[in-house]
């Protein structure tokens, strides 16, 4: 591959879909706590004073959760307080429309052991690890999620008093094949309380290079794109609607590897299309630590109902070491009991029906991968692995 730029992005807590997805998760986390058997599909949408809960529910307790009061404290806690502003957890206008599932989905689902559960859904789903970062992540995605967490913390600190929730980043890496060389651009959108543009732009660029400064990445030719339409003040829900599942790529990979197209919030594990994407990230990162290659990407797919994956399939983009190889990882995946796809088996193997030390509603900013709390990051297989796959250590 010869010298290219590759771009990803990433949002804040108050960016309009996120503030969706936050109060989908919480709401799935409050259903798990009740209940672990939960089956939870939730839906938010969020406008200029308003939030509205739709979806599927099953699990004891249902009726007694008190869906209003955990949006509120959602927006609460991103800190949308202000009714001026369009949008605050005091003021808005709630309405709860969740209903029951479909029994013609849960007699899929529901089959008593983990052996024989089947998928919630069809689908596929794609796992991706690369060793271009600690994280086994793309770089412009992980930079661009260090961005937003640093301004968070500037506000949230009070450090920087006029920052608003409502954020956007994005940073392009110049590449030569596979190895990051620089950043040529970054673009920070960051909504702000009504003041002149030129001290704005000075201190958001401050705090963004003072952020990537330890990458080595940012040079004098970088760019820094702040504020580009020369004022953010009207933004979160009152400046655009949010809903649930709309940013998949921000949650995945930054667009540098393939999506199945399913999103992962408000859904509980027995729906694959969250689930099996976390076991497909886990499998494919394992592959890259165990030195099997630098970039792996990995297809599962399902039938709803079934348990047995309907396809696997294990890609390296020509950088596979050691003599390891695409076939033999795929049979190592499927045959060699290091790693289980049905879904009731993997579902218990990450502890998804009992977060510990996490929750849903934490995968639900900053990204479903490349940070070290989650279950599926560990990279307890990859010496398995690497025996498995004849590679040496």
């Amino acid at each position: 591959m010869s010298m290219h730029v590759f771009t990803s992005e990433a949002v804040s807590e108050g960016h309009p879909d996120k503030v969706a997805d936050q109060i989908s998760d919480a709401i799935l986390d409050a259903a798990l706590a009740r209940d672990p058997a939960a089956h939870v599909a939730a839906e938010t949408f969020v406008g200029p004073h308003f939030c509205a809960n739709l979806g599927e529910l099953k699990f004891d307790g249902a009726e007694e959760l008190d869906y209003e009061g955990i949006a509120r404290g959602v927006v609460r806690d991103i800190g949308y307080d202000r009714p001026a502003e369009g949008f605050s957890w005091d003021t808005l206008e709630y309405l709860n429309r969740m209903a029951g599932q479909s029994p013609d989905i849960d007699q899929g689902v529901s089959r008593g052991s983990a052996e024989a559960q089947g998928a919630g859904d069809q689908g596929m789903m794609f796992g991706y690890a690369v060793r271009e970062t600690p994280e086994l992540m793309p770089a412009p995605l992980v930079l661009s999620h260090r961005l937003m967490r640093r301004f968070a913390r500037e506000r949230k600190s009070g450090n920087v008093t006029w920052l608003r929730p409502d954020a956007k980043s994005q940073v392009s890496a110049v590449y030569d094949g596979h190895r990051v060389l620089r950043v040529s651009d970054v673009v920070v959108s960051h909504q702000t309380e009504d003041l002149p543009i030129g001290p704005v732009r000075a201190a958001i660029e401050e705090i963004a290079r003072d952020e990537l400064r330890d990458t080595g990445l940012v040079d004098a030719q970088t760019r820094f794109h702040v504020n580009p339409t020369g004022k953010f003040v009207v933004g979160g829900p009152a400046g655009d609607s949010g809903l649930t599942g709309r940013k998949i790529i921000v949650d995945s990979y930054g667009g540098a590897a393939a999506h199945g197209g399913g999103a992962f919030s408000g859904k509980d594990p027995s729906k694959v299309d969250r689930s099996a994407a976390y076991y497909a990230r886990y499998a494919a990162k394992n592959l890259v630590a165990a030195g099997a290659a630098d970039r792996v990407q990995i297809e599962v797919s399902y039938a709803i109902g079934m348990a047995e994956p309907t396809s696997l399939f294990v890609e390296f983009f020509g950088t596979g070491r050691g003599g390891a190889t695409e076939e033999a990882a795929t049979r190592v995946l499927l045959e060699s009991g290091l790693f289980d796809f049905r879904p009731g088996m993997l579902v218990r193997e990450l502890g998804l029906l009992r977060p510990e030390g996490w929750s849903y509603r934490d995968t639900a900013v900053g990204g479903h991968f490349g940070r070290p709390r989650f279950p599926w990051e560990k990279l307890d297989k990859a010496d398995a692995l690497r025996e498995a796959l004849g590679l040496k250590g």
